[in-house]
């Protein structure tokens, strides 16, 4: 069942993965005159990055990632499952009456899971926060490991009730008992918090592992910083790298950047400078500065692509507008002719009347 609705947000873990994974980064030209001359690493929050300062010490204590609700699996076999054939076409008063037929005559768990789905987005049937929460609690009391992680989810933002976040730690940690590997990871930031639960990095990093090795991307996001620092796990750059590959994989766009990174510096990985382009393309086509920024810097210094200085100096300007400023890239790209600065300002102000 797909999950829409927002969830409480922890302190932002991205912090110090940011900061772990950019140690140096492809630098802009200090003059006309293309530079292979590194970067210092990014510092990051949690969607917008801020501009790159020099290396820090590494936090011992990193804050959580931000929660993220993933969809979740389909039945055992959804070819002959009306109820989930109907949500997943998007029949949700079908869905609905399927699904409540299921409920009251066969008990079936699943089908109450879906009840509340329906009622939490308000897919079908009008938004009812309340009957969400007692559809998924009937649920959880079936066994059903789906409906203990979405009650969870609305105990945590408190609807359908008030806020409870002892209950939603212990339905969490009962879904990823049962294997449930969105469980698993918001289950490790709150050992992350450390305000709901003690702060267990071991335990966080065991959680992590569980739901990165089921193909969460975030979990494998989160457990790369981890090997990167040697938190809650030993130092190992290398299995970071394969973790940011993989969440890479999964179109996680922080990934996407780090991984670049070590590509593009041969760390943890065969350096492989094209590829790394190609991924900070991807991930500056997402909007997310600090790939901008650093596709600037690649294509302003010819560093693993043909040098494009007007192309540089249209991904120096967006990444500016969400204050990833660089004043190298400023001074390297300062005596662009006034056509070629005038096809770049045009250029940016297509991207940015498209968002």
């Amino acid at each position: 069942m797909k999950t829409l609705r927002p969830i409480l947000m922890l302190a932002s873990f991205l912090i110090v993965t940011a900061n772990a994974a950019a140690q140096t980064t492809p630098a802009p030209p200090a003059a006309p005159t293309p530079s292979s001359t590194p970067a210092s690493k990014p510092k990051a929050k949690p969607v917008a990055k801020k501009p790159a300062t020099p290396a820090a010490t590494p936090s011992a204590t990193p804050a959580a990632p931000t929660p993220t609700v993933v969809p979740a699996p389909a039945p055992d076999d959804p070819n002959i499952d009306l109820v989930y054939g109907a949500y997943q076409r998007g029949f949700y008063r079908t869905t609905f009456d399927l699904a409540t037929k299921r409920a009251q005559e066969n008990g079936d768990p699943k089908a109450m899971t879906m009840l509340g789905e329906l009622y939490a987005n308000a897919l079908g049937v009008k938004r009812d926060d309340a009957k969400a929460a007692a559809w998924y609690r009937r649920a959880a009391d079936g066994g059903d490991r789906e409906g203990m992680f979405e009650l969870a989810m609305l105990r945590l933002a408190g609807r359908g009730g008030p806020t409870d976040r002892e209950e939603a730690a212990k339905l969490l940690a009962s879904s990823a008992k049962l294997g449930n590997p969105k469980a698993a990871y918001n289950l490790a930031l709150l050992y992350l918090d450390g305000q709901t639960l003690p702060q267990d990095l071991r335990r966080a990093a065991e959680l992590l592992r569980l739901a990165a090795d089921a193909g969460n991307p975030e979990a494998q996001y989160a457990l790369a910083t981890f090997y990167k620092e040697g938190t809650g796990v030993p130092k190992d750059v290398e299995k970071a790298v394969r973790l940011l590959q993989a969440a890479s994989l999964a179109d996680n766009v922080d990934a996407e950047v780090e991984y670049a990174i070590a590509l593009f510096n041969g760390t943890g990985t065969p350096k492989n400078e094209p590829a790394a382009v190609a991924l900070l393309r991807k991930a500056a086509r997402q909007n997310n500065p600090i790939a901008q920024n650093r596709l600037a810097r690649v294509l302003a210094s010819g560093q693993g692509t043909p040098v494009d200085r007007v192309e540089a100096l249209k991904w120096h300007l967006i990444a500016k507008t969400a204050g990833k400023g660089d004043p190298a890239l400023d001074e390297a790209l300062a005596n662009l002719s006034p056509e070629d600065r005038a096809k770049a300002e045009n250029a940016v102000r297509k991207w940015l009347g498209a968002k």
